[in-house]
């Protein structure tokens, strides 16, 4: 008897004009189970089960119900829908997004005032959204770099004196920020979002790996000492980083 294997397929669901990222596993399971993970809808079937057709619907409108009694979780996997017109509020920052005609081949931003100017290729609906997502991070980081930079140096000269050989905002959706042993400090353009001590504690939290390159006790009693409510400041990333979005 030929044993199967366990198969991983990647597909997506429908939901409304748009499409969830999805996993249907088949693994050594008695039960079946559905779930929303960070980046996936995800199905799990005994490797065993012969009629899958069934199970696989009913995860489909499961997923579909679920997103559509959540608008957190439409936000988190989907971002924002941009129009002509449209205001972007980003920290005390304020923007109107303004879409111009284009020729050419690739996406193109820049800010004019208080206007931010795209010209976007031709594309599918959800392919310029996505592509509008992150020129609108690129011009706003721009904006903004010169303010964070001097917040980070600000820190970094009060606490730890240590060589900063730059900072970069980038849209970033997996951490909210890195440091290299090169002295590079990332921050994701998602934490300009933030109320400012949760972006302070960013910025302390990644100094702070210019001492300990880890997340060992060590690590925590330089961040602790610092900023001694820095919990807080976690448990707001943690069930607020959904919003914070482009």
């Amino acid at each position: 008897m030929k044993l199967l294997k366990p198969t991983v397929q990647t597909t997506y669901i429908l939901f409304e004009d748009r499409r969830i990222p999805a996993k249907i596993y088949r693994e050594r399971r008695k039960n079946v189970r559905f779930s929303i993970g960070k980046k996936h809808a995800i199905c799990r079937l005994p490797l065993l089960l012969t009629e899958t057709n069934g199970h696989i619907k009913r995860f489909e409108e499961w997923v579909r119900e679920n997103f559509a009694q959540s608008e957190r979780m439409q936000a988190r996997y989907f971002g924002k829908d941009y129009q002509d017109g449209d205001t972007l509020q980003v920290g005390k920052r304020s923007y109107v997004i303004r879409f111009l005609p284009s020729t050419k081949k690739n996406h193109y931003g820049k800010l004019k005032g208080k206007e931010i100017r795209l010209e976007l290729a031709d594309d599918t609906k959800e392919g310029t959204q996505k592509a509008v997502r992150h020129l609108l991070s690129r011009v706003v980081a721009k904006d903004y770099l010169t303010e964070i930079t001097r917040r980070v140096d600000t820190w970094n000269d009060a606490h730890f004196q240590k060589e900063i050989t730059g900072v970069f905002l980038k849209y970033n959706t997996s951490n909210w920020g890195s440091c290299s042993t090169r002295g590079n400090v990332n921050l994701s353009t998602r934490l300009l979002f933030a109320p400012d001590d949760v972006v302070d504690y960013v910025i302390v939290h990644e100094l702070a790996h210019l001492i300990e390159m880890n997340h060992s006790d060590r690590f925590w009693k330089i961040v602790s000492d610092i900023m001694p409510d820095y919990r807080e400041k976690e448990i707001w990333l943690k069930e607020n980083g959904h919003l914070c979005n482009f």
